[in-house]
């Protein structure tokens, strides 16, 4: 099977389906198969990407240059 890498977005929708599949009554390794993906995968996206939201997933650069810029700051003016 070829490798694919998908979106953070792509992941976000497969985990929820994921989700209901499960919540519908399906063991992990059916729903997995039924997306496309392995169990193994399924299990790593949801401890890398678990609890976030769609907002959380795509944060902005803007956003991780500030929190690095005060960072240093604070470090510089101790």
């Amino acid at each position: 099977m070829a490798r694919k890498r998908h979106s953070d977005e792509d992941i976000l929708k497969l985990l929820r389906e994921i989700e209901l599949k499960l919540a519908s009554g399906d063991d992990v390794a059916s729903a997995c198969r039924s997306v496309g993906i392995s169990d193994a995968t399924y299990y790593n996206w949801r401890k890398r990407f678990g609890g976030m939201g769609r907002a959380h997933a795509t944060s902005s650069p803007e956003a991780s240059f500030s929190s690095i810029s005060r960072s240093s700051f604070k470090m510089s003016s101790s």
